[in-house]
């Protein structure tokens, strides 16, 4: 939601603070700022705009001083102004703040601060946090910031400097993210471990409600009652360069070309020529049913699953948006099973909706690609996608590694329920083994698809049709343009169009049909072209190579290699990811950093 980066050592904090801030852009880039202890005193410089324009304006990286603090900032309260940027003061003690989440008591808790003189600058919540914690100040920033938390309410990371203390840093979350760089003779604190990874490959990841203070010489942790924890330190496997653009012009696009190295990743050690290996499912195989929550992309991986595991496991399955779940008083019992899907690890929602479930007791397994975040700290089970960090906000290869642990467990619980004999299991790990070098193809033969995208660029509108698993694909499609290209566009099931859609078609409304020939609904969807066709529409159709019943039928065909019924989509979605990408960049937008969005959704 946003991103916070901190630092204290004995080097010079502002070129350290733009760096991390560089790597945390895509949680927030309406406003920067940072602030630093130099000669005593608080320091701060800060605008509205991305960094590399305020750095520009207000030369961020020459501030002086070794510690201090930044942050960058997707708004939630109050608008985008230079006044309500990071990081926000309390000048009676010295305090500044940065801050993720939203404090849902800040109305109550600004009445009582202002009753006691305080002054309010800004239209933020997170400038409550910094008073609060001033009020309280009698000389530890730690005991401050423990006193503070008793009265806070709602979602929170934060670090705070004091001039009092001007050599340490001191940290929080609740719900959002945070976690701590450990290095030698310096500590950082950060939203994301690539924003440290430069740096240091130790990290302690902050549970709720816990305190950290850093200093140049070590870190300490603490709970909310004040008692001393041992701080649980992670090596991080993965390097810095593998969260960095590698060449590529956008890391949308680095992501995208990734996708090959994303399933192999994912399937490294879970599967043999034989059989599917997830040992850590195999007390839930008797699950009676299973539900999927979770949001946006994920939710349409969540789809594609429940085809997957009801075709072949036969286990019934609901896929749910996360962020309704738990306002029904969902009917779940000890029976089942709730997947919670997250990219990042941190949605709110789904956090939430996974609590929701285990509190009515269900068990829950996470499928997410963040090592060691909230959601595959507090599941019953975790299976990792191993896609490596993900910076672009629209989400790609993530998905694909989502799609493909659901693939994994389809035919686990397919084996293991004795629905799948073994040559059926073999002929599906084939089918699975043969996917990177196909989505490789794709790449490589991308062409047609940038040269198509400058046409496209200029219609305001248009449909997404699948039908069957491929549903879920024209959903995906007509978001990934709607995120990065901010052209209207949505996706229906093919039938559906003549229940309302059809009525916008005509010759300046691209119909996008996902028409794979292996799909059991292929002559159906091969009649709703001829209804789209029959109107005027202009139909761009994602084909299977060698169909030859599609030509004629569309306007534009966009080849993909052929596999099995159910990983054909992972194959029609390359080409709607390139085209979403294509697109926006002929119309002169960065996708990486989509207005109004963020990579991450750490409050409902």
């Amino acid at each position: 939601m946003c991103g916070i980066f901190g630092y204290v050592g004995n080097r010079q904090a502002g070129p350290l603070l733009v760096e991390g801030l560089k790597k945390l852009e895509y949680r927030g880039y309406d406003s920067a700022g940072i602030a630093t202890i130099n000669n005593g005193e608080i320091e701060i410089r800060k605008d509205v705009g991305k960094i590399e324009e305020i750095e520009r304006k207000v030369a961020l990286s020459s501030v002086g001083g070794t510690v201090g603090i930044a942050h960058c900032r997707w708004a939630t309260h109050g608008g985008v102004t230079q006044k309500n940027a990071h990081p926000h003061v309390s000048l009676k003690n010295g305090i500044s703040l940065v801050h993720n989440g939203i404090i849902e008591n800040f109305s109550d808790v600004k009445a009582r601060l202002e009753a006691k003189g305080y002054h309010f600058e800004t239209e933020t919540d997170t400038e409550v946090i910094a008073h609060l914690i001033d009020s309280h100040y009698r000389g530890s920033l730690k005991d401050a910031v423990l006193a503070a938390l008793k009265e806070l309410e709602g979602a929170y990371a934060f670090a705070v400097l004091s001039s009092k203390e001007p050599g340490t840093i001191v940290a929080s979350r609740n719900e959002c993210p945070l976690i701590i760089g450990v290095g030698k003779g310096e500590n950082f604190v950060a939203s994301d471990v690539p924003a440290v990874l430069a740096h240091t490959r130790e990290v302690v990841y902050l549970k709720n409600q816990e305190v950290a203070t850093l200093t140049a010489t070590g870190v300490e942790l603490f709970e909310k009652t004040g008692k001393k924890l041992r701080p649980d330190v992670h090596h991080i496997t993965w390097d810095a360069a593998q969260a960095e653009k590698g060449g590529f012009p956008h890391y949308m696009l680095k992501e995208i070309f990734e996708q090959p190295f994303a399933v192999t990743e994912t399937t490294e050690g879970r599967i043999s020529d034989h059989e599917v290996l997830i040992p850590e499912i195999e007390q839930l195989l008797d699950v009676k049913r299973i539900i999927i929550v979770a949001c946006g992309t994920s939710w349409h991986s969540g789809l594609i699953g429940e085809f997957m595991l009801e075709e072949v496991a036969r286990i019934p399955t609901e896929v749910e948006y996360a962020s309704e779940f738990r306002y029904r008083n969902p009917i779940i019992d000890t029976g089942t099973l709730v997947v919670a899907i997250s990219q990042s690890g941190e949605t709110a929602d789904t956090l939430a909706a996974m609590r929701e479930a285990k509190e009515k007791g269900a068990t829950v397994l996470a499928i997410v690609n963040a090592v060691g975040s909230s959601i595959a700290r507090e599941a019953d089970v975790v299976l990792y996608t191993k896609a490596g960090p993900e910076i672009g906000v629209a989400s790609t290869k993530a998905f694909v590694g989502q799609v493909i642990m659901l693939y994994l467990l389809t035919i686990h619980f397919g084996w293991r329920r004795h629905l799948l004999d073994e040559q059926q299991v073999r002929n599906r790990i084939r089918d699975l083994r043969l996917l990177p070098l196909q989505i490789q193809q794709i790449l490589d033969e991308r062409e047609e698809i940038r040269k198509l995208a400058k046409r496209f660029a200029t219609r305001s509108n248009a449909l997404y049709l699948g039908r069957g698993i491929n549903y879920p694909i024209a959903l995906e499609g007509a978001l990934k343009l709607k995120e990065v290209s901010y052209i209207h566009a949505e996706g229906y099931p093919a039938a559906e169009m003549k229940h309302g859609p059809i009525a916008l078609v005509d010759k300046e409304m691209p119909v996008v049909f996902i028409v794979t020939k292996d799909d059991r609904t292929y002559k159906k969807v091969l009649s709703n072209i001829q209804e789209v066709k029959s109107r005027g529409g202009h139909i761009i159709a994602i084909a299977s190579k060698g169909d030859k019943e599609v030509n004629g039928t569309a306007d534009e065909i966009l080849r993909v290699p052929r596999n099995s019924y159910l990983l054909n989509p992972l194959l029609a979605v390359l080409p709607l990811q390139l085209l979403s990408y294509y697109v926006a960049v002929e119309r002169g937008f960065d996708p990486d950093k989509p207005k109004n969005l963020a990579k991450s959704v750490t409050v409902e």
